[in-house]
């Protein structure tokens, strides 16, 4: 879509179709608001809210440091680099990450915790699946987390001691339009390219404000802060 801004209507529409009817209310609260400001900026809000934590942290931490670490950051930046502009359909799904999402694993533990079915993936924002998919592909998905939901998915970084404010190149960076640094106001996730020294990051990110996966220059003052995936070197 060439304009990706998130209507009221569009708002109880994903609610509704991935958090379940239970949590929608919920969902549609202070964050609405923020999602209008992301819209505005031509940017598209990746947040599904729920009111549980992040579930199987200890299992995913467990896996990662079982994994013998291969993956580079490069390697993860490279991929998310060839993956730029693919695009969502009309109706804001379409994508590979969120095919790939609903049919995983992932897809039942996080409805488990949110409500919804498997289908009301496909249509979500998908910041947070696109990172998770690029995890997956590389072999770094230990490391890099899976989720759909943006808090949840910096949340896993934070619980797992790996959440910090310094840009790293392949660290996956949590944006909040409003400038907060509260983990539960983010919007919008994606990769760090580089530290641009002038309070500017270079960025890779999917469900960017035109509905594709695009190269990005932010400002720093809108990123709460960096999950820091365990490279090798």
């Amino acid at each position: 879509m060439a304009k990706h801004g998130f209507t009221a209507a569009r708002k109880m529409k994903i609610a509704y179709a991935v958090l379940g009817t239970a949590v929608a209310a919920a969902a549609l609260g202070p964050q609405a608001a923020n999602a209008e400001t992301a819209s505005a900026a031509g940017q598209h809000s990746s947040t599904v809210k729920s009111t549980k934590n992040p579930v199987d942290h200890a299992a995913q931490r467990s896996r990662a440091d079982e994994s013998k670490i291969q993956v580079t950051a490069d390697q993860v930046l490279s991929m998310a680099r060839s993956q730029v502009g693919t695009s969502e359909n009309a109706a804001g799904g379409g994508t590979p990450y969120q095919r790939w999402y609903a049919d995983s694993k992932r897809a039942a533990e996080t409805i488990a915790r949110d409500g919804g079915t498997p289908a009301g993936y496909l249509n979500a924002p998908w910041c947070s699946m696109f990172v998770s998919w690029v995890g997956e592909k590389t072999g770094a998905r230990p490391q890099i987390g899976w989720d759909a939901w943006t808090v949840a998915h910096a949340k896993w970084f934070k619980n797992n001691d790996r959440f910090g404010t310094v840009a790293k190149p392949g660290a996956v960076v949590f944006f909040s339009w409003s400038g907060s640094k509260d983990l539960d106001a983010i919007n919008h996730v994606g990769f760090v390219e580089k530290d641009n020294q002038d309070g500017t990051i270079s960025t890779i990110e999917g469900n960017t404000g035109n509905g594709k996966v695009e190269e990005r220059v932010r400002p720093k003052s809108q990123v709460v802060g960096y999950g820091y995936p365990e490279y090798a070197s």
